[in-house]
């Protein structure tokens, strides 16, 4: 089993920098906050009760429930939220314990109390959704309550990283007489104590969102509400920007999308681009479910023809680079050890591995990518990946996709031989884009038990809190990764925020988890 764990002391692994393509998101706050703001996405919830969702759901989370800790802009560790304080209460960092602030509640009345604390994470256990968050709390071993306010974590191993995860919105509270301890609420209503009420909503169409007047945390909002629109094609959500049907868009822009609203064309027609650095990731997964895949010399030569450099130049124009690890550049104890053993993609490297595999070819492969999570790029970017392994002589691919709620339940499943899946970080640390990924049952559906990884390296690294000191044990899980193959790194993107010239506060939008915190936005008055 994987635990993903979190840090104490977490170095500036995603810098927190906002480029301005343009002028006018910055500004101070004098803003007109009566004024309903509009956002677009592409990234529907594929539920709205956190313990079934591991997933973009927790962009609407993060504003509409409320956690015991949560990072505020520019913060890479977790700050009290509900939680008044939180420490750790002895020196091996398995006992955890918060303080509540008095007087919370949630939006239907309930108190928001240890009580409410511990059920809410409790039925993320019993619940054990297959697509939900319970892997994030495998070192969680019980919870107790010895007043209304105190809350004690007791955890199976050391884990001084801990905080992190109910620093995350699979860590979101919800009010118990509304969500049933052993079953996903399926009302398509929201109980939290967030800085938003969720006061109506229709499934991949929209959330309306409304200021939560009893709220007590960290944010601050800049706007009195905010309507998130869900558009399936990304089209359609540039061409809602540039008629001022919707005043922002995050998630989803294709690379030619993301260039036509950075022309002087858009500028002049009122549109800006804010451009943040971030750690956004596209893998594929290969299952050895798959008799084929199941082959290491197939999946070593997937990775020696595989052109990561064609693939960002033909299909991202820019907006990606290659990623030759799946701990991405900008995060600590980064290398390139796909690119230190593969080298540049070459065909007669890949005939020869398989030859001397014994495999004879080409070889019969069906990729699976989601056609409605990603962006319109996504169907661009398999297409390209069928070409390059067709064009070798040594594959045959097929591409097959589904909607994303059908989508993570086939690969949950096991049912793909090899698909595409983006990561967006939980948190900024190298554990986050390793230990997700191993363990019988892990963030891909596909059991992955390299005993080094499990049994040694993440459980030294946990044990630290400065992150730094941990540096030798995530390079060589990045090795193990390579020589394996069960993932494939492809690229790595920034993050884009579109918004109309009246619009300020995208820079400060992005938390560590890359969620769109709602409550920065704020429009302008006056130019």
């Amino acid at each position: 089993m994987f635990n993903r764990t979190r840090c104490l002391q977490v170095s500036a692994a995603l810098a927190s920098i906002s480029l301005l393509a343009g002028c006018g998101l910055f500004s101070d706050d004098s803003g007109d906050k009566a004024k309903r703001i509009v956002v677009g996405t592409t990234s529907a919830p594929s539920t709205l009760d956190p313990a079934a969702a591991w997933d973009g759901s927790w962009e609407l989370y993060r504003n509409v429930y409320q956690t015991l800790l949560a990072f505020p802009t520019g913060s890479t560790k977790p700050q009290p939220d509900a939680a008044q304080n939180c420490d750790f209460t002895d020196t091996a960092n398995t006992a955890y314990r918060c303080t509540l602030r008095k007087g919370l509640k949630f939006s239907d009345g309930e108190p928001l109390d240890a009580k409410a604390v511990k059920y809410s994470l409790d039925r993320i256990r019993k619940i054990d959704s297959k697509v939900g968050p319970k892997g994030l709390f495998n070192s969680l071993d019980k919870i107790e309550t010895p007043d209304a306010l105190t809350v004690v974590f007791h955890l199976t191993t050391p884990d001084a990283t801990f905080p992190f995860v109910l620093g995350s919105p699979a860590a979101s509270l919800v009010a118990p007489k509304e969500y049933p301890a052993d079953k996903v609420r399926e009302d398509g209503k929201v109980t939290g104590s967030g800085p938003y009420v969720l006061t109506s909503y229709k499934a991949g169409s929209e959330a309306v969102l409304g200021s939560n007047e009893t709220y007590q945390g960290f944010a601050n909002r800049h706007n009195d509400g905010v309507t998130i629109r869900y558009f399936k094609k990304s089209d359609a959500m540039v061409a809602a920007l540039k008629a001022k049907e919707i005043d922002a868009t995050y998630r989803g822009l294709s690379a030619p999308e993301i260039k036509d609203l950075q022309s002087p064309a858009s500028h002049n027609a009122g549109v800006q681009v804010v451009e943040n650095v971030g750690a956004e990731i596209r893998y594929l997964v290969l299952n050895p479910k798959d008799p084929q895949v199941a082959k290491l010399p197939v999946r070593q030569a997937i990775a020696q023809i595989v052109d990561r450099g064609a693939l960002v130049t033909k299909v991202y124009q820019g907006t990606a680079e290659p990623l030759y690890s799946m701990v991405p550049k900008g995060v600590v104890g980064h290398k390139t050890p796909f690119y230190d053993l593969y080298g540049q993609p070459s065909v007669d490297k890949a005939k020869k591995i398989l030859k001397d595999g014994g495999v004879s070819t080409p070889v019969d492969l069906t990729l699976w990518y989601t056609s409605d999570r990603y962006g319109g790029s996504t169907a661009d970017e398999f297409t390209e990946l069928k070409r390059q392994l067709d064009e070798s002589g040594l594959f045959k691919i097929t591409l097959r996709n589904k909607p994303w709620v059908e989508f993570q339940v086939g690969y949950k499943n096991g049912e793909y031989p090899v698909f595409g899946r983006g990561w967006f970080p939980d948190f900024p640390d190298p554990d986050n884009f390793i230990a997700p990924f191993v363990g019988k049952e892990n963030a891909v559906g596909t059991p992955y038990e390299p005993a080094t990884i499990v049994n040694e390296l993440l459980p030294n690294s946990r044990r630290e809190g400065d992150r730094s000191a941990g540096v030798k044990e995530f390079e060589q899980a990045q090795q193990i990764f390579a020589q394996d193959v069960r993932l494939l790194p492809l690229w790595q993107g920034k993050l884009y925020v579109g918004a109309r010239e009246d619009i300020a506060g995208a820079e400060r939008a992005l938390d560590p988890q890359t969620a769109m915190q709602m409550w920065e936005l704020y429009r302008k008055t006056s130019w």
